[in-house]
């Protein structure tokens, strides 16, 4: 987590005579709660539209400039990424993560206007939108979250560097800024300054590199770093002050090329480091350093910038400076985002900020405790569905008997939280709850899968319900195409039901979008394994026994003593030289849950009248979106231009159509490209079966 300051004492008493209460709509003439989704990030806001389209539009930035630095056209997202941004210090700081500090016996809040929260599932990045930029605070772990889903596994040394070199990042709605110390910019001043009670503040990274004697270049490019987030410590060194000025000469002189070069023979064919400088680079590590060096000296507004911040009698604003050394014009501006707003029920933004606490070790028991209050207090539409009159024998029920109450999101961040924890009989519960609650959520669907395939590890059984988990995965890929995990998912189980093939096309779309997760690099060897190719099996594990994780080397060594094992004896033996036992099938709660869907669906499908299926084609067209009739909801007639025709498509209820590209259907749409499949009714009209809009 990146310059985490501590909060000061006058702001602490401050928020504790606050009243800690989360917001309501009681006399707001805009809704307290806003979701706002922006071409690749979904935000949650309590500071209003304005305040919210600036957040999403930053982000965009922030997500342009990485792949200008890198030379990339397209980028890739593999984990769902969140961003809660609060109007004021009072929220923010009931969730930031909490620190000890040395004479404190009570832990503080960190005191950056911005933190980054990584998850199996989603990340989430907070906000205090009370703080100038505070998106700046967050800089370096947003680099280090897309480089994850867009670079090959490197060394520490460049994803720090480059991580670092981002931080200094600022930019309005024309320029940006980059290039300078990120230990000046003003999002982590205080930092510098110790605080106002410091007096000897943490040195910039144009000090050390300025008074100290250097990392020789083959000891910086093999030094190990922990890239976790909770185990960084401060940025205030010279690893990550040489990083840094490294990479800003690799940029500046565009030899990124060479970079990627150097990766292939260092960490893919093992060639030692002296040896990968000189054939990438085409000079020694010695040349190297040197020409790092020479660079450093000429950038003399680094040390322009740091005189500046170092002068306390300055005005605050003329202190904002830190020497960025590029300038060049935003790559999104406010009219090149589509950024779209709703309003968000504020009971799903207490759930939501809940579940955030639950991520936190220190905030679980205060996250969980709302959660359960969320998910067993009656909302509005239990009460109603409570007052109405039972149904007599015979007569048609308006909707199936359900005992699910309380709050959807409640219940699928309660069920995510068990799924963490092992406690998987609670998680199929709470799934159950979201699903009756909200049955086109697609995160229960994903949850679901997530729980089948952990609770078949943790019980040593088969996975159950298989077929289901492949129609759940297909439908949360339709949601989210570049979700790697649900690929992983899905390649997992089309291994457990026999299809070795379509499973590997699943496996490598996984690691396409997610090249750096060696687990994924692992199913696949499991998958080679399945197939009985144990070449490519024997290739890959061999590479996994190389990871810096000493825990894929583990599973690694295992799966490959294992299938030598089945290559020789033609079964399958574990790592301790026996034949796994034949576990008989029983029934799990998954297989409660779907028989309860299924009991459902009969009943549902008792009480409609017999239709003939539609034997029409489906048919697929590209074109443009004309318009959109809804004069007659919940019928939507939607007029689609393609390849020189106008068609006609009808949709019976627009808020049950399947929807690819956009979470809710708008009457509003107009001149969108769109595709559509459809049943033809004439030469120019149809029935709508799915619409994805782009």
């Amino acid at each position: 987590m990146h310059h985490h300051r501590l909060i000061s004492p006058s702001l602490i008493s401050a928020l504790l005579l606050a009243l800690f209460a989360f917001p309501t709509s009681v006399g707001s003439a805009e809704p307290p709660w806003l979701e706002l989704h922006s071409a690749h990030f979904t935000v949650i806001t309590d500071a209003g539209e304005k305040k919210g389209r600036e957040v999403a539009l930053r982000f965009e930035q922030m997500r342009a400039v990485f792949g200008l630095l890198l030379g990339k056209d397209r980028l890739q997202q593999s984990i769902p990424l969140t961003i809660l941004a609060f109007k004021n210090d009072k929220l923010y700081y009931q969730l930031a993560p909490l620190r000890h500090i040395p004479d404190n016996p009570q832990p503080q809040p960190i005191g950056a206007p911005g933190f980054f929260l990584p998850g199996d599932d989603q990340d989430f990045i907070v906000l205090n939108l009370f703080e100038v930029d505070p998106w700046n605070a967050v800089a370096h772990d947003f680099t280090i979250m897309m480089l994850n889903s867009n670079y090959p596994i490197a060394q520490g040394w460049f994803d720090e560097g480059l991580a670092e070199y981002f931080s200094s990042i600022h930019f309005d709605n024309k320029q940006v800024d980059i290039g300078g110390d990120p230990e000046l910019n003003p999002s982590v001043k205080e930092d510098l300054l110790g605080n106002l009670q410091d007096a000897h503040p943490a040195k910039s990274l144009t000090e050390l590199l300025g008074a100290q004697v250097w990392m020789a270049i083959p000891d910086l490019f093999s030094a190990r770093h922990d890239p976790s987030t909770r185990n960084e410590g401060t940025h205030h060194t010279l690893y990550y002050a040489e990083s840094w000025i490294m990479m800003h000469y690799l940029l500046h002189a565009k030899r990124l090329p060479e970079t990627g070069a150097y990766f292939d023979l260092v960490l893919n064919r093992h060639v030692p480091v002296e040896d990968a400088i000189k054939q990438a680079f085409a000079m020694t590590s010695a040349e190297l350093e040197q020409a790092v060096k020479d660079y450093f000296r000429k950038q003399d507004v680094l040390q322009k910038a740091v005189g500046a911040a170092r002068q306390t009698n300055l005005d605050p604003i003329a202190q904002m400076v830190s020497g960025e050394t590029d300038h060049f014009p935003v790559p999104v501006g406010p009219d090149d985002s589509a950024i779209t707003a709703k309003p968000l029920p504020e009971a799903d933004a207490r759930a939501l900020y809940a579940g955030v606490k639950t991520r936190l070790p220190e905030r679980r028991d205060a996250g969980l405790k709302t959660l359960r209050e969320l998910a067993t207090t009656p909302t509005e539409a239990d009460k109603k569905l409570e007052a109405k009159p039972a149904k007599k024998i015979g007569e048609e029920a308006e909707q199936l008997p359900s005992n699910a109450m309380g709050n959807a999101v409640a219940h699928r961040m309660l069920a995510w939280d068990h799924i963490q924890h092992g406690e998987f009989d609670e998680a199929l519960a709470e799934i159950n709850d979201a699903a009756e609650l909200n049955p086109r959520d697609a995160w229960v669907r994903y949850y679901l899968s997530v729980a089948k395939y952990r609770m078949s590890v943790a019980r040593h059984t088969p996975m159950m319900s298989v077929a289901n988990m492949l129609i759940d995965l297909k439908a949360v890929l339709e949601w989210n195409p570049e979700m790697a995990d649900a690929y992983d998912l899905l390649a997992i189980a089309r291994t457990a039901g026999g299809g070795t093939t379509a499973a590997m096309q699943a496996e490598r779309a996984a690691i396409n979008l997610s090249p750096r997760n060696e687990l994924y690099v692992y199913h696949l060897a499991e998958i080679y394994v399945a197939a009985k190719k144990w070449e490519a099996a024997a290739a890959v594990l061999e590479r996994l026994k190389t990871s810096a994780d000493p825990e894929v080397v583990k599973l690694a060594r295992e799966l490959s003593t294992q299938t030598q094992a089945e290559r020789k004896y033609g079964i399958a033996i574990n790592s301790t030289g026996e034949v796994p036992p034949k576990y008989e099938k029983q029934k799990s709660p998954f297989d409660v849950l779907e028989e309860d869907a299924a009991k459902r669906a009969e009943a549902e499908k008792a009480h409609q009248p017999d239709v003939a299926p539609d034997a029409r084609p489906t048919k697929f067209i590209k074109g443009q979106l004309v318009s959109v009739d809804c004069s007659k909801t919940p019928v939507a007639i939607l007029t689609v231009a393609a390849d020189g025709t106008s068609l006609k498509l009808r949709t019976a209820d627009y808020k049950s159509l399947l929807l690819i590209g956009a979470v809710d259907f708008s009457c509003a749409w107009h001149d969108r490209a769109v595709t559509v499949n459809y049943k033809a009714g004439g030469l120019a009209d149809g029935d709508l079966v799915s619409l994805e809009v782009r």
